[in-house]
């Protein structure tokens, strides 16, 4: 297989988008404003044809290997669901299909004629612009072809009574028909309702927007293009349990195919019907839902463990025989067994390194007195985003904070441990508290430092043996504990931070959205931790499934607002 990487985006082609009065040019498929790619009717009735074809996918960070000749394909109407663990490579295949990153070998050909919408959750958007206006510049072509019809219509009318006008104007007309042009208005009214940035307000500037709305606007207009092929990176992180659920049912409806990585579990049963499993440095396709791949893997590891030890078996019976045979009266016999032995196309042996990490949270005693009063709170940074919050946590309570994404929920965590100030009412932890915080945003001083590296800067006298293995008891491998944070996956910088957390004595945990990244093994070891942690919680989560069996009390955090 040569080393080349062979992409065909849309015929190279550049595409116009008009946005806030500005004009910016796009090259290829992974800028996350897509141009409308028209194709034919007939094109769009051929249902299964590939749309995307990867053969011989070689590719490495360092001395960590992801894939080695690996490959799939990608059809119309296929949704598929890319799990694995943290750190096998889930994010890198959509970047390497996008083009971000260009593999060490092998061929990633994509049909021409295809729009393949990205979500770039970090993309640059021109400052001040509205949600509205980024929202309307989905449609930045229909516009355009509105513009050049009313340019026909007015020629026509001038007395240029060529016919020619009017039927380039007809044939317009046409076009946006077909693609509910008229209906723009109420398209990007129910996906907004649908997101749950209708109660943001249309009209709010996308800069004066949290992160987590921001994400979600850009998924939003990434779903108003409607493109042939959606590539999707953990698209829930940001998303509350109502609108994951508006989500599911979208994406499952969609006729047009999807790639979606993500570590939900419920949200991949109701949207997939293919799945990708990335393991042992393969890339396997399976059909069907998610639980049925769970089912199709494990009875295949079963089997392929059950014909590998079945070989090895023979392999050393027949190497047994050899060595006792070789220079003795059935020497013709071993060296014809040595020859099939050579031959013998042998079976490798399966990683079984599936990394499960253990989490431990180092207690500090303190009695179950009040340990956080909060009374007529007001948290934001300009104007508040949350006003009168009131709420007491006694010492060893469970606590789960919820509202809908956008709602101050990361603020007032940031207001409690310090890092912003409050902009009325009080808040008061007791003397005794020493808390210990996790926050959901993965920013580091300097990423080209290792997690060894971090690790030993915030535990200086710590040696490097323990500093091996309390990373490696937190699922970070020998490899990647060597790797630059930068480079690491969303889950593996994750588990750094909580690695950090666990060296930290502490009786109050205060933990933002700790499970965004994290794989289901990291998940069911946190929530372990969590359940048999013996200090005080306070927990933002948007994951039910994770809190529900071990919280005391869950805080709607909208009602308290």
């Amino acid at each position: 297989m040569d080393n080349v990487l062979s992409v065909a985006f849309c015929h190279r082609e550049l595409g116009t988008i008009e946005a806030e009065g500005s004009t910016r040019m796009c090259t290829g498929a992974f800028c996350f404003l897509y141009f409308w790619q028209y194709i034919t009717k007939n094109e769009r009735n051929v249902i299964h044809m590939s749309l995307l074809e990867i053969e011989g996918l070689t590719h490495s960070f360092g001395e960590n290997l992801l894939y080695k000749n690996a490959g799939f394909s990608l059809n119309r109407g296929e949704h598929i669901g890319v799990v694995g663990q943290n750190g096998t490579g889930k994010s890198t295949l959509i970047k390497i299909c996008t083009e971000q990153i260009m593999p060490d070998a092998g061929r990633v050909v994509w049909q021409p004629n295809i729009s393949v919408g990205y979500l770039d959750q970090y993309a640059e958007i021109e400052k001040n612009t509205k949600m509205q206006s980024f929202l309307k510049s989905a449609f930045s072509r229909l516009y355009q072809l509105e513009r050049e019809m009313t340019m026909a219509y007015e020629r026509a009318a001038m007395g240029d009574i060529d016919m020619e006008y009017l039927s380039l104007a007809a044939k317009h007309q046409e076009q946006l028909e077909i693609h509910d042009f008229y209906s723009i208005d109420t398209q990007i009214e129910q996906v907004a309702k649908g997101m749950g940035l209708s109660a943001i307000g249309l009209d709010r500037p996308i800069d004066k927007m949290s992160g987590g709305q921001r994400a979600k606007v850009i998924l939003a207009k990434l779903l108003l293009e409607k493109p042939d092929v959606l590539l999707l990176d953990e698209p829930t992180n940001f998303l509350d349990k109502e609108h994951i659920t508006w989500l599911s049912d979208y994406l499952s409806g969609l006729d047009n195919a999807f790639m979606v990585v993500s570590h939900d579990c419920v949200f991949l049963e109701k949207i997939a019907n293919r799945i990708c499993d990335i393991d042992n440095d393969s890339i396997t396709k399976y059909y069907g839902t998610y639980s049925e791949f769970l089912r199709k893997k494990t009875l295949l590891r079963e089997d392929y463990v059950r014909q590998y030890s079945a070989q090895q078996k023979e392999i050393k019976k027949t190497e047994e025989f050899i060595r006792k045979n070789i220079a003795g009266r059935k020497s013709k016999m071993a060296r014809g067994r040595r020859k099939q032995l050579e031959r013998m196309e042998k079976m490798e042996a399966l990683d079984q390194k599936e990394i499960t990490p253990y989490f431990h949270f180092q207690k500090v005693s303190f009695t179950n007195t009040e340990h956080l009063l909060v009374k007529g709170l007001s948290v934001g940074y300009y104007y508040p985003v949350l006003s009168k919050i009131d709420f007491v946590i006694k010492g060893g309570q469970k606590v789960v904070i919820t509202g809908f994404n956008g709602v101050g929920k990361s603020t007032l965590l940031k207001t409690l441990v310090g890092q912003i100030p409050c902009m009325h009412g009080h808040y008061k932890f007791s003397d005794q508290v020493t808390i210990g915080y996790f926050e959901q945003d993965l920013i580091w001083e300097d990423t080209s430092r290792t997690p060894i590296q971090i690790v030993s800067d915030s535990y200086p006298d710590m040696v490097m043996k323990k500093v091996r293995k309390v990373l490696a008891l937190c699922g970070i491998s020998s490899k990647h504990a060597m790797q630059p944070v930068g480079t690491l996956s969303g889950g593996e910088q994750a588990k750094v931070k909580i690695c950090l957390l666990t060296l930290k004595p502490c009786n109050f945990l205060i933990l933002d959205e700790p499970t965004n990244h994290l794989d289901i093994q990291a998940k069911d070891a946190l929530k372990t931790a969590l359940v048999e942690f013996a200090g005080t919680i306070l927990l933002v989560s948007h994951e039910e499934t994770f809190y529900r069996e071990w919280a005391d009390r869950v805080i709607d955090i909208e009602k308290q607002g």
